[in-house]
């Protein structure tokens, strides 16, 4: 849980670091001599040289001076060594707990598994940069960025590898609360697996998904900087959806007959991006609040939804209703950097109530196994 939390961390920190435009400082990536900063004034003018050298310097910072370099390059040094901490403080005591067999079998699969995705994140995270190093990349003169296909891999890496790390902690916990009364355990499983509980068990697995490409589809956003443009809600122009020839324009295509309009446009078109992300919002939040009615509305499930699960309910509503407040201002009010990573911390913390909502609603099948074994191994 410790390394979900500074999962959590270093994916608000990341967002600030993109936002403060500090992401393209590091033109290098050095994995073990990279974990100091320069400490000599030669070696920072060596890596100012490098920076100026690069798109983001020539077109947007040509006189920044090397005050606000060290700013910037702090940032995202910042951000990789969290990264690496981040690593060493997962694969270190992970080794030491299954070189012990101090955890099952299963539970050693999923650690190797997220140990996988930390190391691959960080491969993932020096190739979104590069792509913002090489002016080839972008269109002539424009603004310098990373791709929005590569920096949106690198955001659902951190999302996936966050959600496991959350996801087995909590099963952990919950798989000990009860082995520790395998009496009332057995109540409890048995009610988790009543029929008219497992449509809502359901829907909360698709409201994850849900969730999940919703913030995705914020990453897209970022990417192409969309938040700037139609700074107003719930109209884009004016009607609610901008013109078909600007959604689907020939533009983005990159082929002679035109054949990749239909899938472009929604990856690299900001006006029809930014419009998907409303629509995923908007549908995600009217998903929350039916899934909550159908708490209050449905006798059945009322009669069986346990207690914890009311409350986790309750949670993702009001996640999701501060998301969508902080979605809106952070667009109508031009992207401020308080508000826009506001709004990425929000999404995770939507997505970790969802997981949290499901950890108490869900049949935990380990747990289940181990507590008939112990409630059988109690009846002898």
């Amino acid at each position: 849980m410790g390394s979900a939390a500074s999962v959590f961390g270093i994916v608000v920190f990341g967002g600030l670091t993109r936002l403060t435009e500090s992401g393209l400082s590091i033109t290098e990536w050095k994995p073990v001599t990279g974990s100091l900063p320069p400490t000599k004034d030669a070696d920072w003018d060596s890596e100012f040289a490098k920076y100026k050298a690069s798109p983001e310097s020539k077109l947007l910072n040509p006189h920044m001076n090397l005050s606000e370099f060290k700013s910037i390059y702090y940032m995202e040094w910042t951000h990789r060594i969290w990264g690496r901490i981040v690593g060493m403080s997962f694969v270190l005591p992970a080794i030491y707990f299954i070189a012990r067999r101090r955890v099952s079998a299963p539970m050693t699969v999923k650690i190797a598994g997220i140990a996988g995705l930390i190391g691959f994140q960080g491969v993932l995270g020096w190739w979104m940069v590069k792509s913002g190093l090489k002016d080839d990349l972008f269109a002539p003169g424009s603004h310098p960025r990373v791709s929005q296909y590569r920096l949106t891999a690198h955001l659902g890496t951190a999302f996936v590898c966050y959600t496991s790390m959350l996801w087995n902690g909590l099963s952990i916990l919950r798989a000990h609360k009860l082995l520790a009364d395998p009496v009332k355990a057995a109540d409890i499983l048995t009610g988790l697996k009543r029929p008219e509980l497992k449509i809502f068990q359901r829907l909360i697995g698709a409201l994850a998904v849900l969730v999940f490409f919703t913030a995705m589809s914020g990453g897209l956003v970022a990417g192409l900087d969309a938040g700037l443009i139609y700074n107003e809600f719930p109209y884009m122009g004016p009607g609610l959806t901008p013109p078909k020839s600007e959604l689907f324009s020939d533009f983005y295509s990159r082929t002679p007959d035109k054949s990749d309009v239909w899938w472009r446009n929604p990856l690299e078109n900001p006006s029809l991006v930014q419009l998907d992300h409303r629509i995923l919002a908007t549908t995600t939040f009217t998903s929350v609040t039916g899934l909550w009615a159908y708490t209050k509305l449905s006798p059945s499930l009322m009669k069986v939804l346990p207690v914890a699960s009311r409350k986790g309910m309750h949670g993702v509503v009001g996640f999701v209703l501060l998301q969508v407040v902080l979605g809106i201002s952070t667009l109508i009010y031009l992207v401020p950097l308080p508000l826009a990573s506001a709004h990425q911390a929000g999404s995770l913390a939507l997505l970790s109530s969802v997981i949290i909502l499901g950890s108490r609603t869900w049949i935990p099948a380990r747990a289940s196994r181990l507590v008939a074994q112990k409630f059988a191994a109690i009846g002898k």
